[in-house]
Order: structure tokens, then sequence, then C-alpha cells
């Protein structure tokens, strides 16, 4: 039997591989749906296996009024505008650029939690990565300061909104969703966002986009299967077991295998601007939560004296 530090370690290298690759399936997908409803019929197919595992395990959908609340949250904050926004702009923006620039997710966790979590603090390391990040996003951006609102200028400013809601959304779950499923939570959720998707595809996007190529369809279940039950099944089974900062910090492992898949699949290359600001983006982040395992290693070091 592996112990319970194994099983939260093991969890979390699946979680980053995953989505990891997500960003890659993403843009696959969109090669043959168009971005909501390649989207909603994600979280469709989603649901649908999730409500299976529901019934043959027996694990109940909790139905008290906090977690009415939660699912209305979770739906729109969790899925329908963040996946919404980041499935429109991987449009316009390479797959290993879009999960760099979501790497912001991790600063707006601490913001929010700063505010939301009174235990949480921002250090002299929180703050300096902090600004060593938000650095890194100025030079992402550089070219566009003239005002160019171009479809990939709009593409990135998108990701880092999406970046910004799943924050808020994870630390209100932290806060408030310690008495739900890891597995129950996600199926009204997602079935509710996966029709939404559907629906505003139907009417806002170009059907005759749609051709059945089998690389796209087989992205859709990957992404369904393994890009939703599985990682956010394993991300809030995580969330209930560990600090929501040091789970922020996948979004920070990720970027390096979407760079490196990117490059291989669809050789998408980055520019020496967004190069640079990824750079300081990714060091920005380690920083901001070395005070972590700074503390971490005193008080072992109080343990053991």
């Amino acid at each position: 039997m592996f112990s319970n530090s194994i099983k939260i370690f093991l969890v979390y290298a699946l979680a980053c591989l995953i989505w990891g690759s997500t960003w890659l399936a993403i843009k696959t997908s969109l090669e043959s749906f168009t971005p909501f409803l390649s989207a909603g019929l994600r979280f469709v197919i989603a649901s649908t296996f999730i409500m299976l595992i529901l019934k043959f395990t027996q694990i109940r959908i909790q139905r008290d009024k906090l977690s009415i609340r939660l699912y209305f949250l979770m739906t729109f904050f969790s899925f329908v505008f963040p996946f919404g926004l980041v499935y429109w702009a991987e449009q316009f923006v390479p797959s290993g650029l879009s999960a760099v620039l979501f790497a912001i997710n991790p600063f707006f966790v601490v913001l929010f939690s700063y505010f939301i979590i009174s235990s949480e603090k921002i250090d002299f390391f929180k703050l300096t990565g902090i600004l060593l990040g938000f650095s890194g996003i100025l030079v992402i951006f550089y070219d566009t300061f003239n005002l160019d609102f171009s479809s990939y200028t709009l593409g990135m400013s998108a990701i880092i909104l999406s970046a910004c809601l799943q924050a808020i959304n994870a630390v209100l779950i932290k806060k408030y969703g310690g008495h739900l499923h890891p597995v129950s939570m996600n199926f009204i959720p997602m079935l509710f966002a996966g029709i939404a998707l559907c629906i505003a595809g139907y009417f806002f996007e170009d059907m005759n986009f749609i051709n059945f190529k089998s690389t796209a369809v087989f992205a859709v279940l990957y992404l369904a299967i393994f890009g939703s039950i599985v990682t956010f099944t394993s991300f809030y089974w995580l969330l209930k077991r560990i600090s929501v900062i040091i789970l922020s910090l996948i979004a920070f492992i990720t970027p390096v295998i979407a760079l490196f898949l990117g490059w291989i699949f669809y050789n998408e290359q980055l520019s020496i601007n967004e190069l640079i600001g990824s750079l300081l983006v990714l060091i920005g982040l380690l920083w901001a939560n070395f005070g972590n395992f700074v503390k971490i290693n005193k008080l072992k070091r109080k343990a053991v004296i």
C-alpha cells in the first residue's frame, strides 16, 4: 500500500502530465469543431461518464443549499467562461504560449487567498514573485502596447482572464467546498456547462465548419475522459489535502509539457519577447512559492529539535 504522501505525489504528477497535454488536444479539436461546440461536447461527454461512475459506485450528489450554490459557481467560473475563453483564444494563440499565459493563475490564487482565506499571507517571496511574473506578462505583451487589438492580442488577454476566473473559483471551493465529493461535485457543473456551451455554439458559431476528422474526435474524447474527469477529480481530491497555493503550482509545470508538445506536433515557436516573458513568469512563480518550502523546512527543524 502507498503512503498518503506518495499518493498525493502520484496524483499531482498525473494531473500535471494530463493538463500539460490538454492545450495541444484543444488545438487539435479545433481542426474539426468550433470553439464553444468543442468545449461543450467535451463536458457533455465527461458528465455522461461521471453519471455512470456515480451509478455504479453509488456515490451521492450533495443537494444542500451550499452545494447548489457551489455547483452554480463552478458551472460558470470553472467551466463556461474560463473554457469558453481558452477555446476561443486557441484559434489565434499557440498552445504552448497559451499554457504559459495561463501560468499567471497562481498569482491570482495568492491574491484571492489573501483576501478570502484568513490564514494566507503575502510575504516577501510572494510579493517579489508576483512582481517578477507581472513583468513577464508585460514583456510578452510588449509588442501590443500600440493598442493594436488584433485577435492574437485579444486571445492572449482572454487566457489571462480565464486564469483569473479559475483562481477565484479554486479559492472559494477550497474555503467552502470541503464537504463535496471530488467525483460527484463535477457532474452537475460539467453537465450544465456542456449544454450551455453547445447552445452558445449553435447560435453564435458557424456550424458549416464542422467536419469529423478522426484526430479531432479522438482529441475531444481524450479531453472529456482524461482532461476533464481524471484531472478535475484529481484536482479536487488534492484540494482537500494540500495548500491551494501549492496545488496552483501545476500551472507552471504544465507549460513546459505544453511547449514541448506544441513544438513537436505543430512546430510552434516563441518570439524573443515571448520566450523572455515566459521565463520571467515561470521564475516568478517559483520564487513566489519558495517561501512555502522555507517555512516547511523550518517547521521540520523545530520538530526535530
